[in-house]
């Protein structure tokens, strides 16, 4: 999976762009509320906008089937994935007191906390009628089922702040529960509105979760090594948080002992200060021991078993950008 330049995905947008705006339409239509505040808060995070990786997902995995199925349904299903998503976010920036996203204010530093988790909660009501729509209980339950665990992950993780006892499985289970999920639920709702069998289903799922894992492996990689002005926020918010991803875990295992010592010290004082300042030489450490290499080894493994997972898939243009997928995971800058 190397490349000489980072990978894009603009041509795949650019391949959904008719479906993509069928998705802004239906986000448009379906935020819609004779409520000011909670119209001003969708508009401002729908122009946001995002790489819309989720209902890209849903698209692809619908093309990638050999049935006709409902692109009507496609498109709902790719909205209901995109709203949870979008919820998530609104709670997550409350939670970790964020100010930045995608280069942007978040929507709790410009309208305040309380709004944005009640427009949060609204989104996930919207969610919810729009995935009716499609009048299928097996979309009720995928959806439900990924909602439920990804606020189990959400509180794993704040239960995981400053825990120096953290392991790399404790870890994988938190990303897979608040990250992964929905990953896995796009590429199985995909599929469904595409008339798939469950053997199908299953293989968009699974091929959808181990990219999701990689994804959010190599974010975290992202958060030490990216460019802050490219992501559109802060590098280092993970450990002003006191949050344990994935380098952190292996340096404490793989750094000297005094290095380590004072790597503790500096969670243990982000829990209360959110200090940035160290990021550097926390940095430094990382790739010293390293952590970040092994980090993004990791995800390039997930990314590989992604890819595996869909090899006996008939050629078509969305398997093959379902391939790129696997390789813009690990080797992109945003």
């Amino acid at each position: 999976m190397s490349a000489v330049a980072a990978p894009s995905v603009q041509h795949i947008v650019d391949g959904l762009a008719a479906d993509l705006g069928l998705l802004d339409q239906k986000l448009r239509t379906t935020l819609d509320s004779d409520v000011v505040l909670i119209r001003s808060i969708a508009d401002y995070i729908v122009n946001a906008g995002g790489k819309r990786l989720r209902p890209i997902l849903v698209f692809l995995s619908f093309y990638a089937q050999t049935n006709k199925g409902s692109r009507e349904n496609a498109v709902s299903l790719a909205t209901t994935v995109e709203l949870i998503h979008t919820a998530t976010l609104l709670h997550d920036d409350v939670v970790d007191e964020s100010d930045m996203r995608r280069g942007m204010p978040t929507a709790n530093a410009e309208f305040g906390n309380a709004a944005s988790v009640l427009v949060g909660d609204f989104l996930y009501s919207r969610a919810f009628q729009v995935m009716v729509s499609t009048g299928s209980m097996r979309v009720l339950e995928i959806v439900s089922e990924a909602t439920n665990r990804i606020a189990e992950g959400e509180v794993m993780q704040l239960l995981a702040i400053g825990n120096l006892e953290l392991t790399e499985l404790d870890y994988m289970n938190v990303i897979e529960a608040k990250t992964a999920k929905l990953f896995e639920a796009a590429g199985a709702l995909g599929a469904i509105a595409a008339g798939a069998d469950r053997a199908r289903e299953t293989m968009m799922a699974n091929y959808a979760r181990r990219l999701g894992v990689a994804f959010q492996i190599a974010d975290d990689v992202l958060d030490y090594r990216g460019n802050a002005e490219v992501l559109g926020k802060s590098l280092g918010d993970d450990l002003a948080e006191g949050k344990l991803t994935l380098p952190i875990i292996l340096a404490l295992k793989r750094a000297p002992a005094a290095e380590r010592d004072w790597l503790r010290s500096i969670i243990r004082d982000n829990r209360v200060t959110h200090e940035h300042s160290h990021l550097p030489k926390v940095r430094a450490l990382l790739e010293s021991c390293g952590a970040l290499d092994a980090s993004m080894a990791i995800a390039e493994s997930h990314a590989h078993a992604a890819a595996q997972e869909i090899s006996t898939l008939h050629a078509s243009d969305a398997k093959r950008w379902m391939l790129e997928l696997c390789e813009y995971s690990t080797q992109r800058s945003v």
